[in-house]
């Protein structure tokens, strides 16, 4: 904390759970979650919202935690790579399809796809691989070229499908 900054109460929701804490004003979400929740699933690269990989869910859309102010998702839910998986540590079908298509290598970039896959699968249970691609064009992998991740992403479309 820098001395003489005011400090802001911030509540929210983060992967189900109620957040109470006093941030000063120019923390980002990435930020707050990593430093002062340890929830470091968020990556932090580029810092100019282009790369994705610190993409996080607020109220189910996508948003780059590096350049979206925490005090943004005061009253809002958050939900980070950390809350994807079930209470009992089942995958996600996301998570698993990633696993399953070998759709990572380095896993750096992992999290911010699989949310920003997340919002896609919600707003199109089945989409396209043109949606596919169009819907994950914000989020940069530098090791396994994108086609083990649009298989996933399909797979793992499939799966959702089928458990409704």
């Amino acid at each position: 904390m820098s001395e003489g900054i005011p400090l802001f109460p911030l509540s929210f929701e983060v992967n189900g759970r109620a957040v109470e804490l006093e941030i000063e004003p120019q923390e980002s979400l990435a930020e707050v979650l990593r430093n002062r929740l340890n929830l470091t699933g968020t990556k932090v690269s580029c810092e100019v919202q282009v790369c994705g990989a610190c993409t996080v869910l607020v109220d189910g859309l996508p948003v780059s935690a590096c350049t979206f102010l925490a005090y943004e998702a005061r009253n809002k839910k958050v939900l980070t790579i950390e809350g994807l998986a079930a209470p009992d540590g089942t995958l996600h079908p996301l998570q698993q399809a990633f696993v399953d298509e070998s759709a990572f290598q380095c896993g750096f970039c992992t999290p911010g796809m699989i949310l920003a896959a997340r919002a896609l699968l919600e707003e199109r249970p089945l989409p396209t691989e043109e949606e596919i691609r169009a819907s994950m064009d914000g989020n940069i992998c530098r090791c396994t070229g994108y086609l083990p991740i649009v298989h996933a992403i399909q797979k793992a479309a499939q799966a959702l499908r089928s458990r409704s």
